[in-house]
């Protein structure tokens, strides 16, 4: 896994592996740029476990992404320190070193219902996709 040297991905309080900031980002800084090498159809969309349709975004008309490491483990949180744009990750905020890095996922194409567990004071516990 081709690995940026200002991130580490590690155990999360939040859900299973997530990404943390090896460096302190300020606001507005890219942190992360997503490969786009694993669009799928709609029919290898449909093929995919639950488990892995988690990390898959509408990219454009009948093609999906299919997130990659280590973008695939950005952790949802309803009061999230970065947003995407472009497939990118950047910083809502200034994130101190070792921060974990969360984003919305309710305001990217997602394309399952889960539960949240993000523990933030304005939770949503429930995120549906748009």
């Amino acid at each position: 896994m081709d690995m940026p040297q200002n991130i580490i991905i590690k155990k999360s309080k939040i859900s299973g592996q997530g990404v943390f900031a090896g460096k302190s980002f300020k606001k507005g800084q890219i942190i992360l740029r997503w490969k786009k090498n694993k669009l799928l159809s709609k029919g290898q969309l449909n093929k995919l476990p639950r488990r892995e349709k988690i990390y898959v975004i509408h990219y454009e008309k009948n093609k999906y992404l299919l997130m990659q490491p280590p973008e695939r483990y950005v952790n949802h949180s309803c009061e999230p320190n970065t947003y995407t744009k472009n497939y990118r990750d950047v910083a809502l905020k200034f994130i101190k070193e070792g921060e974990e890095i969360t984003s919305c996922y309710s305001s990217a194409e997602n394309l399952v219902k889960f539960r949240c567990h993000c523990g933030g004071k304005k939770c949503k516990k429930f995120i549906a996709k748009n």
